[in-house]
């Protein structure tokens, strides 16, 4: 919006010129996340806890979070709001991509709302349904698949052709597949990083690294001299996805404020299905859907855990590990919460650098 109205004037006020500039406009999507958190933050908190929107804590977890219960929940829409309103501030809003990523935020926010609004209000033990959350799920992810193939926003670079990570010039064509794989990616990452939102800080603090690397991948992208010198494909619309992932990033660090042990609130279904789905959709919006699986390692690892999990006890009647997802494993194992939390997210970074190292083998 902001772009839209200023940038213009430009040629009156050269002070203007800067909004042209997309590490301009990036910056201050960050600064404005975080900012929309930091004010905001404590209303919505006090919102929520005088409404007693608070958590419930299962019996069979760790003793020690037996604490957390009443912890006011659904805060995720304070991550919702601070990554709209500062990507409708800051990004071009002629680009397609940047409305793709809106729709996936908002769909797949609305979608978790639902699920603890019906927990958490209504006293739903379940919640949504989890046939009803998928069929949500599956419907944002085609809605996201044909709009890439309706609006072309890669320009000269197939929609439906990838990269594939760690080999130079080697690309698949999903073809017909293009859209389920599509539907898989925002599924999938939306429910990973929902199952990894079980400690104070994990899920949030994890989705910084994967955000900031989209990011700078979208931006190089979306750059012609830096995507020829890299010798990556040079895709039309993917520089503009760098102000989505700065606000994004802000969001993420704002709310981590409020979130870091001991956690002040939890950000609930509303928040870890957007934010999953988003890093999804960010990584087909860059052509690196196959890099997603070495980019949220952690959330893989946590996805097959509760898998491991739950073949091994329905086959064998036993279990792999003390409890799944695999946070609360180390949890059982004698790491303080703390420990679990920063040593996943230094390994989180790590897999971010791995992940951007790929660019020097294209």
């Amino acid at each position: 919006m902001l772009y839209h109205l200023l940038f213009p004037l430009s040629d009156d006020f050269t002070v203007l010129n800067v909004f042209r500039y997309i590490t301009f406009r990036t910056a201050y999507a960050t600064i404005t996340a975080l900012l929309i958190s930091f004010l905001f933050g404590p209303y919505i908190i006090e919102r929520l806890r005088r409404l007693k929107l608070g958590q419930q804590i299962r019996e069979e977890g760790p003793q020690s979070h037996q604490k957390k219960q009443g912890t006011p929940t659904m805060g995720g829409i304070l991550i919702l709001v601070s990554t709209v309103v500062p990507t409708l501030l800051w990004a071009n809003l002629t680009n397609s991509s940047i409305w793709l990523l809106i729709f996936t935020t908002v769909g797949l926010g609305l979608t978790g709302f639902l699920d603890d609004y019906l927990r958490v209000v209504k006293k739903v033990k379940s919640g949504l349904q989890g046939r009803y959350k998928l069929v949500f799920q599956v419907l944002i992810g085609l809605g996201v698949g044909f709009g890439i193939l309706y609006f072309r926003p890669f320009g000269d670079v197939p929609a439906t052709r990838t990269s594939v990570p760690f080999l130079k010039e080697t690309f698949l064509d999903f073809g017909l597949l293009y859209v389920p794989l599509v539907v898989l990616v925002v599924t999938g990452a939306s429910n990973a990083v929902n199952l990894s939102d079980g400690l104070d800080g994990l899920a949030i603090g994890l989705t910084i690294p994967p955000a900031a690397a989209l990011g700078a991948l979208a931006y190089l992208s979306g750059n012609v001299i830096f995507a020829n010198y890299l010798n990556m494909p040079f895709l039309e619309e993917s520089g503009e996805l760098a102000v989505y992932a700065g606000a994004l990033v802000g969001a993420a660090l704002g709310f981590l404020w409020f979130n870091c042990h001991p956690a002040e609130v939890f950000m609930g279904d509303t928040g870890s299905l957007a934010l999953g789905g988003s890093l999804g959709v960010l990584a087909i919006l860059v052509k690196r859907e196959l890099l997603l699986v070495v980019l949220g390692g952690i959330f893989v690892m946590t996805t097959l855990s509760v898998m491991i999990q739950v073949l091994s006890f329905r086959l064998s009647g036993k279990r792999v590990f003390k409890m799944a997802p695999i946070h609360h494993h180390f949890e059982l194992s004698g790491w303080h919460e703390n420990q679990v939390v920063v040593r996943f997210w230094i390994l989180g970074i790590l897999l971010a650098l791995v992940t951007l190292s790929t660019i020097k083998l294209q």
